[in-house]
């Protein structure tokens, strides 16, 4: 039986019940936020809260539909980071050995290395899954400029297996963003492209509680996940860590009526894949996901329930300072992206194409002057 998966769908009356019930009985549990609320695990602009979702995620990446049992959770492995690249790359040990570097607390491969890679190695196929894996290194999960991280490397070695990346996507966004919250500063470590694509999605203009637009043109939804096992809210597993996010505080992103979300147990949801505990905690959130709980969508408008009102006042005066939207500027400049990684690729291609072609120029003049 434990290997079985059981996806059980839901109507929305039912989950209202059940929501209001359960934070009736538990609380909130958590801490104070602000713009980003760590504590609830979404943006709070003045009266609202907006998170990107697993459905929206999904949406954006063009991934197909969510199979449950095939979404990534780290595995204890004892195939060492050197073997997986020697899968990948399909080279000898003294040659990978050779070009790992250690980047902090993690060990990592340069792009420099892979660009050449990807350039002249004469198997096609190699260099499509490397360009992919510079993608998600670079692009996706960030960590060290220019460096893919050795997390990334196994994540690539299992999207081969089927497996779904948006949830471990979802998770180092929410992850960053609360590392950079807590300490009030800090590089952000998630896709920023495909943040800022979601905020376009919801904000037109600026980042006002008037100028929202609640469920993004693109998205088109048909039900929603909404907690797995045990939990009251979603468990997402990424690469480095994991945390979890309840998307019943947005359910007006789906163009369904907001009711009082449960929240309980989300401010501890976080955590690395450090110390001596974490392993049992992974498998904890990897066996949640086998079993899912799904609402079904009932487009009833962008409305609120009279209690969703006085818990969200009490929630402000509790622990969200409500932020001024006064000097509310666009979307732009709120969200200032560092250098694209993209353009960093993009820059090294033409500089070593435009090499080669000097190369070849030079070698057929060579060739003339021979002639």
């Amino acid at each position: 039986m434990e290997n079985e998966f059981l996806s059980k769908v839901e109507d929305n009356a039912t989950v209202h019940a059940l929501s209001g019930r359960l934070q009736l009985e538990r609380g909130d549990s958590l801490a104070e936020g602000y713009f980003w609320n760590s504590a609830y695990k979404c943006f709070t602009f003045g009266k609202v809260d907006l998170v990107p979702t697993i459905e929206e995620y999904t949406t954006l990446l063009k991934c197909p539909k969510i199979q449950v049992q095939k979404t990534y959770a780290w595995v204890f492995s004892s195939q060492t980071f050197v073997n997986k690249l020697m899968s990948i790359f399909g080279m000898s040990e003294p040659w990978v050995t050779a070009r790992i570097q250690q980047k902090g607390d993690s060990k990592c491969i340069p792009w420099e290395n892979l660009r050449d890679f990807i350039l002249t190695h004469p198997d096609e196929k190699k260099r499509v899954d490397i360009f992919a894996l510079s993608i998600y290194g670079l692009v996706i999960f960030p960590k060290a400029l220019r460096h893919v991280d050795e997390a990334v490397i196994d994540l690539i070695d299992r999207l081969e297996k089927g497996i779904t990346p948006v949830p471990s996507i979802l998770a180092e966004m929410l992850r960053s963003l609360s590392s950079c919250r807590k300490v009030g500063e800090g590089r952000f470590i998630g896709c920023a492209q495909l943040l800022m694509a979601w905020f376009h999605g919801h904000f037109w203009k600026n980042l006002k509680e008037g100028d929202i637009e609640w469920r993004a043109y693109w998205m088109v939804p048909n039900e929603i996940m909404y907690r797995c096992g045990n939990f009251d809210w979603v468990p997402l597993l990424g690469i480095w860590g994991a945390t979890g996010y309840t998307p019943l505080l947005a359910l007006r992103q789906y163009n369904l009526r907001q009711f009082v979300p449960t929240t309980y147990g989300l401010a501890q949801s976080e955590f690395s894949f450090k110390g001596a505990r974490y392993k049992k905690r992974v498998r904890e959130l990897s066996d949640a996901w086998k079993q899912t709980c799904w609402m079904k969508r009932l487009a009833v408008g962008s409305m609120v329930t009279p209690k969703y009102n006085e818990w969200f006042k009490k929630r402000l005066n509790d622990n969200i300072p409500k932020p001024s939207l006064e000097n509310a500027r666009p979307i732009g400049e709120q969200l200032q992206v560092a250098p694209s990684e993209l353009e960093i690729i993009r820059q090294d291609f033409e500089k070593k194409s435009s090499e080669l072609g000097k190369k070849i120029e030079q070698l057929e003049e060579e060739k003339v002057h021979r002639d």
